[in-house]
């Protein structure tokens, strides 16, 4: 994050705009007494550990104590490569006066992202939503930094606080106090705020109700691919280009370039390749590259791919890496074999450790200046190559006396190296072998400037994405020694990050592991393992992938309607359990774990990894059409899943048994619904009191699943039926003096209805109103998912499901009245199958939370 603008506003009684000054860098002067994080072994925590600022790791005794003190929480999340996160340490957090006040009024968490990403992803989410509610545009960005109630549900937020106020804006003390009286004045106020800012945020991240069926082929990712190319900057490359708003920042976004790779494959276009090379030719010229020590920095300020926010991440390495393997496979460029090679030996020097694992990494600042690291002046190179080589290399490399980038010169390149030669009347081959010197000796020369902070940790997940990286583009530019590496990673992860149940753990440092893992852990590390065993064909990879899918369908996988959890059951409860399929700087879990299953599918024959990879596919499809340039790797999954073999049987749910009782009444009339089916008894009039008469609309419910999902959500369909000559108000109603049709469940353990789906009326025209009235007739069909308390597990509910409704026939309306359905339904123990059942009726399921 280079900017930021931060807006604070309470129940309209606070409105706070900050935006961020010009700093100055600064040293990070006298360390006092180490704090909590002292304990910890991430490297970003440590780098707090001796703040005057009383940290806390995010854990039970941090939020036991601000529950005990009635205390509001201050949560501050970043990871250690972030700019503007030393920035706020140096500014904020290394201050005795805003420190003292923190420690007095406020319980202080320090979070790495990096470390707990599910902490990280809801109060990211919680301050978007802030920023909605308060009107403020200023969008997402780290350090993060948000207060909470005691019991951790939002209050306020933003990214960069200041020290201290400047041009007319609050700094952090003042946003501080401010937020002390609210809590002491406004408590109710506040609190109430809370609830509203988490039920919104539990909304979004929560999976919703598709009702449009999407077809798995490969025709829908070809319009996903055709989103991105129209994406395309047609002058610089890139994706998610917008002409309305042309400068940067402009990241590489290789999963977006890796579906038109994917497309290419199957069928070359002319478009597509030509973007396709437009991108990765200008990447690879551009100050995004790192032209002395190879490998990517994270992304450009502007659009011409010039001055990069100069921090390097594995995570880039590793899907940049396979996707000039395969750009050089598609196109036979060697700049792109020599970019492979160049990102091959960066992360063998930089981020290895000596054991095989892959470190995280390095930062993008020395001494408080971004990028001073890898700048260069105009003199600087020339008293190290001398005037003669300086020359040519300042020509090729953009290196001038009074460069654009306040610091230095950032090398990069305007045009390849074959027009240079032609300027220079050079064999292209004697240009090359020249400035690969002069590169040898600048890169020798900056090893001496102080080191980078390198964050140590290893991370299982991204440790998966570089091993696949590494196997994959061995195997493409035959090179044995990038599988190698995959191949010591691999082992090194299953020896060290794992519990001795077999368990993943998410991270290891300084000899120690530590954090459950998530989703990503098992799916990225599963996805490495089969790239390592398509390179070597060694069974020992596919066999340890096997056991991991398993236990990642055990602890994550959702029974009921399909894909997994990002989190496991047993993971410690936040705001909301997240399930996504949205690609961000790597890509979704339920993508990778879709493409997982496919290719156990192609290696095994086995019809369970099938059924399964179609369930995840058909759980998410609906995005690829809403937000097409955010599923991108669901959209890769969607092709590979198209070019399986036709199923020579049955999906599961489509053998399921039938014939399982009933209970609330009799099943007449429903023999096409499975398991547990509610059907309406006696209806009751809106004040409860019963009727006896026939009833002009009756009702039946079927759930997609033979028993409750503690934990998760299943679905839930309601027929609802009257009577020939009879119609009932639509949902939304024509007018609000109207009584709309509405479905709602009462539940003894708990369970709620979330993301009630109503049919679209027809129009209905009475006697005395003007225009025709939204009405349902005959039968319609509401839907909705039910979500079921993790504590409900094992247990038996009790749970009714009302449809409330008013009658009318062209003579007269009815009083309101209520259709009952009870039953008692089981809800699944810890190691019990949850099945899902009724597919005909369930066809699509659930889609993700929305695009950010």
């Amino acid at each position: 994050m280079l900017r930021a603008q931060t807006v604070v506003r309470i129940g309209g009684t606070l409105g706070l705009v900050l935006w961020m000054a010009g700093l100055c860098p600064a040293d990070p002067g006298a360390k006092g007494r180490p704090n909590r994080l002292a304990r910890e072994t991430s490297p970003y925590l440590l780098l707090h550990a001796h703040n005057p600022v009383d940290w806390y790791p995010w854990g039970p005794e941090a939020l036991e104590k601000a529950k005990r003190e009635n205390k509001l929480i201050f949560l501050s999340i970043g990871y250690s490569s972030c700019y503007w996160c030393h920035v706020m340490e140096r500014k904020v957090f290394e201050n005795e006066d805003i420190a003292r006040y923190m420690n007095e009024h406020f319980v202080c968490i320090k979070v790495d992202r990096e470390e707990r990403p599910e902490i990280d992803d809801v109060y990211m989410t919680a301050l978007l939503v802030y920023q909605q509610a308060t009107g403020s545009d200023a969008g997402g960005g780290w350090p993060l930094s948000m207060f909470l109630t005691p019991d951790a549900q939002p209050v306020a937020g933003g990214t960069y606080f200041p020290p201290e106020d400047k041009d007319g804006t609050y700094g952090f003390p003042t946003v501080m106090r401010k937020l002390t009286a609210l809590w002491k004045d406004n408590h109710d106020q506040l609190v109430s705020n809370a609830k509203i800012l988490t039920t919104e945020t539990q909304r979004l991240m929560r999976p919703r109700l598709s009702l449009t069926p999407v077809k798995l082929t490969s025709e829908v990712a070809m319009e996903a691919g055709a989103a991105v190319l129209a994406s395309v900057d047609p002058r610089y490359g890139g994706v998610d280009f917008r002409t309305s708003s042309p400068v940067g920042p402009k990241f590489p976004s290789p999963g977006k370039l890796a579906l038109l790779q994917t497309l290419e494959a199957i069928g070359p276009s002319g478009p597509r390749g030509q973007a396709l090379a437009l991108t990765l030719d200008q990447m690879a010229l551009g100050g995004l590259r790192d032209h002395l020590g190879g490998g990517f920095h994270r992304y450009s300020v502007d659009r011409e791919w010039k001055v990069p926010h100069f921090e390097k991440m594995l995570y880039d390495q590793a899907q940049l890496l396979e996707l000039y393997a395969r750009g050089w496979e598609q196109q036979q460029n060697p700049l792109y074999r020599q970019v492979a090679d160049e990102i091959f030996h960066f992360v063998m020097s930089e981020l290895a450790s000596p054991a095989g694992g892959f470190y995280a990494a390095l930062d993008a600042e020395t001494k408080g200046i971004e990028g001073a690291y890898y700048v260069w002046s105009a003199a600087e190179i020339e008293q190290v190559l001398g005037s003669a080589d300086a020359k040519l290399f300042r020509a090729v490399y953009e290196v001038v006396d009074r460069p654009e980038f306040e610091h230095g010169n950032v090398l990069r390149m305007s045009r390849p190296l074959a027009d240079w030669a032609a300027a220079f009347q050079m064999p292209l081959a004697e240009l090359e072998e020249r400035l690969a010197g002069m590169r040898r000796l600048l890169l020798a020369k900056r090893r001496e400037r102080p080191a980078l902070l390198r964050d140590d940790k290893i991370l299982t997940a991204w440790n998966g994405l570089m091993i696949r990286g590494l196997a994959q583009a061995g195997r493409i530019l035959q090179r044995p020694e990038y599988v190698s590496a995959a191949e010591r990673a691999a082992n090194f992860v299953l020896a060290n990050l794992r519990t001795d149940d077999g368990r993943l753990l998410r991270t290891h440092t300084a000899g120690k592991a530590s954090l459950a893992g998530y989703l990503e852990d098992y799916a990225f590390l599963i996805d490495g393992l089969l790239a390592l065993h398509q390179a070597t064909q060694q069974p020992q990879w596919l066999t340890a992938a096997r056991k991991l899918q398993a236990e990642q369908d055990r602890l994550f996988g959702d029974g009921a309607v399909g894909g997994y959890y990002f989190t496991a059951t047993d993971h410690g409860a936040t705001l909301a359990r997240i399930k996504t399929c949205y690609d961000s700087a790597i890509p979704a879990g339920n993508s990778v774990a879709a493409r997982n299953l496919v290719a156990l599918t192609r290696l095994t024959g086995e019809a369970g990894y099938r059924e399964s990879a179609e369930r995840t596919l058909k759980t998410f499809s609906g995005q690829i059409v809403e937000i097409p340039r955010s599923v991108t790797n669901l959209a890769i999954a969607m092709v590979e899943f198209a070019a399986l073999a036709p199923a020579s049987e049955q999906s599961e749910t489509e053998r399921a048994p039938k014939g399982i009782p009933t209970v609330g009444g009799a099943a007449a009339g429903v023999p096409e619904f499975e398991g547990i089916v509610l059907v309406s008894g006696e209806a009751v009039d809106d004040d409860g009191s019963v009727k006896k008469k026939k009833e002009v609309a009756t009702a039946q419910a079927c759930l997609s699943v033979d028993r409750l999902p503690a934990g998760g959500t299943c679905q839930i369909l309601v027929r609802f039926k009257l009577e020939e000559g009879w119609h009932a108000n639509a949902n939304p109603p024509s007018a609000e003096n109207y009584i709309p049709t509405t479905l709602t469940i009462e539940s003894a353990l708990g369970c709620k209805l979330l993301d009630a789906k109503y049919p679209k009326g027809k129009p209905f025209k009475m006697e005395d109103t003007p225009e025709p009235v939204s009405v349902y007739e005959g039968a319609v069909e509401f839907r909705g998912m039910i979500e079921i308390p993790a504590e409900a597990a094992g247990k038996v509910d009790e749970m009714e499901i009302k449809v409330k409704y008013q009658a009318c026939n062209a003579k007269t309306c009815l009083a309101p009245k209520v259709v009952s359905l009870k039953g008692k339904i089981a809800v699944a123990g810890p190691g019990e199958t949850v099945k899902q059942i009724n597919a005909k009726h369930f066809p699509v399921t659930a889609a993700a939370p929305s695009d950010r």
